[in-house]
């Protein structure tokens, strides 16, 4: 992801000396006009200024910076690992610095909740703020992004999570149960954002009868990568550990299907809070809050993300829907009508793949489903 596991550098770490934030005191020239010439009073024109005392806001601040960050109008570089509410934390490598986001960012992002978000890597210049406020620092400028996760919530997008490798996408053998049109979703997503999807089948030890390998046979039939874990008694920790061994993953999946506690299992010491599943509802609680960038001990970044229950891909125009569903692309030509959706039209050929048992009806069925979305909205 671009950054150190160092939190502290003591041979490149300096102390410097940072303004506090202007304009946030009041005016230094009293001029009273106004009131002077309602009360009748003659104004005379002024041969002296009166300026306020110097306050606490025009003092400057110690703040200890390693040798790579530049005070002297330039950039310092980091990551954004975390957010909390209008802050983000930025790792440069030596420590993480918590800073807010320039006001120009937040108006050029009006469709995003937020213009910057967990893995993304950002310019940043050191500031002080008034005593109180946790701000060490405002993100300047976001580079480009070669991957993200995002969907959209309340007709605006999210991005859950900048240039990461992989998508792990985590469900449950039972409680909660499956969902394939959901993990359907979440590969749209992870194609249209530039990541690679591993599908991942956690709690295999409440399924005695091995029904989840029938939820994914059709992604294994297709050359997804899969992994089947437990996270309770370590089953298959070790091959996820060589899935995320060397590269950037973001963990996806509905409430409860035990994403924490399988980051707890690789990395014992970590201590992820986790919850259980409800017991009338058989579904997961929201015990992650927020989305954060972690450094695995065997060489491996992860997001740990909040579980949801639904997830919505609408990003993703109506006509690129068929090149994120790859069985559906050797057949595409062979449609009768050059801009089929593949729904309500004759002569399709991907409804006669599905009807030849080429095309898992499931899968067609998660398309048809993505597809009406789009046309209703």
């Amino acid at each position: 992801m671009g950054r150190s596991g160092k939190k502290g550098g003591k041979n490149s770490a300096r102390k410097v000396r940072v303004e506090f934030r202007a304009n946030r005191s009041r005016p230094s020239r009293v001029k009273d006009w106004t009131r002077q010439l309602r009360q009748g009073e003659e104004i005379e024109p002024r041969l002296t200024e009166n300026v306020v005392a110097k306050g606490d806001l025009s003092r400057k601040r110690t703040v200890t910076v390693s040798d790579s960050e530049e005070t002297d109008g330039q950039l310092a570089q980091g990551t954004v690992i975390a957010l909390r509410g209008q802050f983000a934390d930025v790792d440069d490598g030596d420590r993480v610095w918590p800073c807010t986001v320039r006001r120009l960012l937040r108006t050029r992002s009006i469709r995003e909740r937020f213009p910057v978000t967990v893995g993304d890597r950002v310019g940043f210049r050191i500031v002080a703020e008034i005593p109180g406020v946790q701000a060490e620092g405002v993100i300047e400028t976001v580079e480009p992004r070669r991957s993200e996760l995002k969907r959209v919530s309340s007709r605006r997008e999210q991005v859950i999570a900048a240039n990461v490798d992989q998508i792990l996408i985590v469900s449950s053998a039972n409680q909660p149960p499956p969902k394939p049109h959901l993990i359907d979703r979440y590969i749209v997503a992870a194609l249209a954002g530039r990541m690679t999807p591993v599908v991942c089948m956690n709690k295999i030890d409440l399924d005695a009868q091995g029904r989840f390998r029938e939820a994914l046979s059709p992604y294994q039939a297709l050359g997804y990568r899969t992994v089947c874990t437990c996270a309770l008694t370590g089953e298959g920790t070790d091959g996820l550990r060589e899935v995320l061994r060397d590269r950037s993953t973001v963990l996806a999946g509905q409430s409860g299907v035990g994403k924490s506690s399988l980051l707890n299992s690789l990395q014992p010491g970590l201590r992820l809070r986790v919850g259980r599943v409800s017991d009338e509802t058989a579904k997961g609680r929201h015990i992650t809050s927020a989305a954060e960038l972690l450094r695995l001990d065997f060489g491996a970044w992860v997001v740990d993300t909040p579980g949801i229950r639904s997830f919505d891909v609408s990003a993703v125009p109506a006509g690129e829907l068929e090149q994120h569903f790859v069985e559906f692309v050797p057949f595409v030509a062979d449609c009768k009508f050059p801009d089929c959706t593949h729904t309500h039209e004759g002569s399709c050929a991907v409804k006669q793949a599905v009807e030849d048992g080429a095309i898992h009806p499931t899968r067609y069925q998660s398309y048809a489903r993505l597809f009406q979305e789009r046309v209703e909205a």
